[in-house]
């Protein structure tokens, strides 16, 4: 058994990815935001179809001191709707308000420890891992969640408070690796 790499108070992995906007992403780009929020993601996974409006709304909400980063590790040789042109195609209709990497070695999936998607890693001003899991606790009906563990530990990271849920168990696909 693997034993993580990426625990509370690890420091964030260096990045630097295509976006679908053709830009090159990488952590320094958001030295302004107070929060650095990766989600490992992809366009196939019903999980993620069914977050999607809520990570653009936590985006929108929070705009002024948090930046949300979708990563999409998927193999897409195997599942082509998570392509690099797929993923263009998603982000359009979907309008995020966010950057959409693609992670084709698929070296910085490994470099997280990330399995699932969506799988949510938020690091504070220090860069430092903050809170790692899933974004609440009800997938399929967003008007029936009670624990909304990402929004909280946003809002107790902007406030200076220790993150009461750090971690929780990750839901939905797991990342298509390569052979």
């Amino acid at each position: 058994m693997s034993t993580k790499t990426l625990k509370i108070s690890s420091a964030l992995p260096p990045f630097s990815l295509k976006s679908v906007d053709e830009k090159v992403y990488s952590p320094e780009m958001f030295s302004d935001k107070k929060v650095l929020i990766i989600i490992f993601s992809c366009n196939h996974c019903p999980y993620v179809q069914t977050y999607e409006k809520r990570i653009i709304e936590l985006q929108r909400i929070f705009a002024e001191d948090i930046a949300i980063v979708a990563i999409s590790s998927n193999d897409a040789v195997n599942y082509p709707e998570d392509s690099f042109e797929m993923m263009k195609k998603r982000a359009a209709e979907q309008q995020f308000n966010f950057p959409y990497l693609y992670d084709e070695d698929q070296s910085i999936a490994k470099a997280f420890d990330a399995t699932h998607t969506p799988e949510v890693f938020l690091f504070n001003q220090e860069r430092k891992l903050a809170f790692h899991g899933k974004i609440d606790d009800n997938w399929q009906e967003a008007e029936n969640v009670k624990s909304r563990y990402l929004k909280e530990a946003i809002e107790e990271v902007l406030n200076d408070e220790e993150v009461s849920v750090p971690e929780t168990f990750t839901i939905g696909c797991t990342i298509k690796w390569k052979d």
